[in-house]
C-alpha cells in the first residue's frame, strides 16, 4: 500500500467540455472513463476542477458524483477575466507540491499549451506528471512536456460518434444537435414550422367541407389545428432525437440526490463482474511493467467501486471469486509472489481476425442479425476481456466496419430501428 503513487487531478473543465462537444460529434463530456484511467495508476487524493459553473450547470451533478471539488470562477460583469481559471489552476497546483509531499504524480486535464511551463517545473520538482486532453484539441507541445499523455476519446468507456456514416451520418448525429450550433438549430426548426403550416391549412380545409359554415367559424381558428400538429411533431421528435430527452427530464422530475442514485444504480447493474474485472485488468496489465497480483487486482476494484465485495456473487473470499473465473476462462491465475496471492493475467485475446469471428459467431447465435447497438454487450458476455480499443479502432461501430471489410459480417442502416443492423 506504501509503494502506491498518490496522484491529485486539476480539470480545466472549460477546455475539456468544449473540446469533446466540438471534436467529438457534439458528445457530452463524461469524467467517468477518466477516473477509471487514473484508478489503475494509483490513489486519486485530490480531485479539483475549474470553471464558471453557471455555464456548465448540468455538468456539475456529473462531476459530484465522481467526488470532485468544484472551485468556482465567476466571470464578473464588465471585467475580462479570460484566464482566470487557468491562473488559480496554476497557482493550487504549485502549492500543494510544496505543501503535500506525498503527491507522487499531477494529473492535468486540459489540451491548452499555456500549462507546458507548469508541468515543466512540476517533473523539476521530482513530480510524475501525466495530461488527459481531447485529441484534436490539444496542442501537440503539451504531450511531449508530460511523462504520459492519455487522450480522452482514446479511454475505455468513451463512445465516439463516427464522422464517415455517409447518409445515416444525420439520424445520429443528431442525438447532439440540441447542444450543436445556432444554424442546425435553426434549420431542424423551420421544415417542422412548415409541416405545422400545412397541417393546420389541411385540416381547416377539411373542417370546412364537413361542417356547416358556422360550425367551421367556431372550431376553424385553433382547436382542430394543435390536435392535428402535436402528433407530427411529436413523431418528429421520436425519430430524430431518442437521446436529449432523459437530459431534459431527469433535473425535473426528482431532487438531485435522488436522480444520482437513480443514475448510478443501473451503471453497476449493466456491466457485468466478470467484465468489469477484465477491463481492469486489462488496464493494469498495459499501465504497470510487472505483474498483477490478486490483492492489486482488488485494490484498483474499491477505487472504481467502493462499494464492491466479492460476498455480493455469493464468495467467500476474493481467491475463491477468482478461482472461478479461471474455471471459466475469463482470467488465467499463477503462483505469486506470497502465499494466498496469486499473480492474475488475461488469457491472449488473439488477433483481429479472431475478434473478427467472434463476432460473426455472436451475431449468427442470435438468428443470424443483431442491431448494433446491443452487440458490443453480448460479445463481451462471451469474451468479458474484449475491447474495440485494444485492438486499435476508436469505437464499436468502426471495429463493425472493418469486420465488414474483412467479409465476415454486413453492415447495413436500419431506417426503421434507427440502428444499423449487423447480418452473419
Amino acid at each position: 500500500m506504501d509503494q502506491e503513487e498518490r496522484l491529485a487531478v486539476f480539470i480545466d473543465y472549460e477546455n475539456l467540455a468544449l473540446g469533446a462537444r466540438e471534436h467529438l460529434g457534439g458528445m457530452q463530456f463524461d469524467f467517468g472513463p477518466i477516473a477509471d484511467a487514473l484508478a489503475v495508476r494509483g490513489r486519486v487524493v485530490a480531485r479539483r476542477a475549474y470553471a464558471d459553473w453557471s455555464y456548465f450547470d448540468e455538468d456539475r451533478r456529473m462531476l459530484t458524483r465522481h467526488q470532485v471539488e468544484l472551485i468556482e470562477m465567476t466571470q464578473r460583469m464588465g471585467a475580462s477575466r479570460k484566464n482566470a481559471a487557468d491562473i488559480k489552476m496554476v497557482v493550487d497546483a504549485i502549492e500543494m507540491a510544496f505543501e503535500r509531499d506525498y503527491i507522487s504524480t499531477f494529473v492535468m486535464c486540459t489540451g491548452d499549451s499555456d500549462f507546458s511551463p507548469l508541468v515543466h517545473k512540476l517533473r523539476e520538482l521530482n513530480k510524475r506528471v501525466i495530461g488527459v486532453g481531447v485529441e484534436k484539441s490539444t496542442s501537440r507541445l503539451l504531450p511531449a512536456a508530460c511523462d504520459e499523455f492519455l487522450f480522452y476519446d482514446r479511454l475505455e468507456g468513451v463512445e465516439v460518434p463516427d464522422e464517415d456514416q455517409g447518409a445515416p451520418a444525420p439520424k445520429r448525429g443528431s442525438r447532439t444537435r440540441k447542444t450543436g450550433t445556432t444554424e442546425r438549430a435553426a434549420a431542424q426548426k423551420a421544415p417542422a414550422a412548415s409541416r405545422r403550416a400545412k397541417a393546420a391549412e389541411a385540416v381547416a380545409e377539411a373542417v370546412a367541407g364537413t361542417t356547416s359554415p358556422e360550425a367551421a367559424a367556431s372550431t376553424e381558428p385553433e382547436a382542430p389545428a394543435e390536435p392535428e400538429a402535436k402528433p407530427a411533431t411529436t413523431r418528429r421528435r421520436k425519430k430524430a432525437e431518442p437521446a436529449p430527452a432523459p437530459v431534459d427530464v431527469a433535473p425535473e422530475a426528482e431532487p438531485d440526490v435522488d436522480v444520482t442514485e437513480q443514475d448510478d444504480a443501473p451503471a453497476s447493474d449493466d456491466v457485468p463482474m466478470e467484465v468489469r474485472v477484465a477491463q481492469t485488468l486489462g488496464d493494469l496489465q498495459s499501465s504497470t511493467s510487472g505483474p498483477v497480483t490478486a490483492s492489486a487486482l482488488k485494490r484498483t476494484l474499491l477505487r472504481k467501486d467502493a462499494t464492491f465485495s466479492e460476498s455480493d456473487y455469493g464468495f467467500r473470499t476474493f481467491g475463491e471469486f477468482l478461482r472461478f473465473l479461471a474455471d471459466r476462462g475469463f482470467v488465467e491465475l499463477a503462483p505469486g509472489p506470497s502465499a494466498g496471492d496469486p499473480e492474475v493475467s488475461l488469457p491472449e485475446q488473439g488477433d483481429t481476425d479472431a475478434a473478427f469471428a467472434l463476432l460473426r459467431d455472436v451475431v449468427q447465435e442470435s438468428n443470424g442479425s443483431a442491431a448494433l447497438s446491443g452487440l458490443k454487450n453480448a460479445v463481451r458476455k462471451r469474451r468479458p476481456d474484449f475491447s474495440e480499443k485494444a485492438l486499435g479502432f476508436r469505437g464499436f461501430l468502426q471495429f463493425a466496419k472493418a469486420a465488414e471489410a474483412a467479409g465476415t459480417v454486413s453492415l447495413a442502416w436500419d431506417d426503421d430501428a434507427d440502428d444499423y443492423l449487423v447480418t452473419a
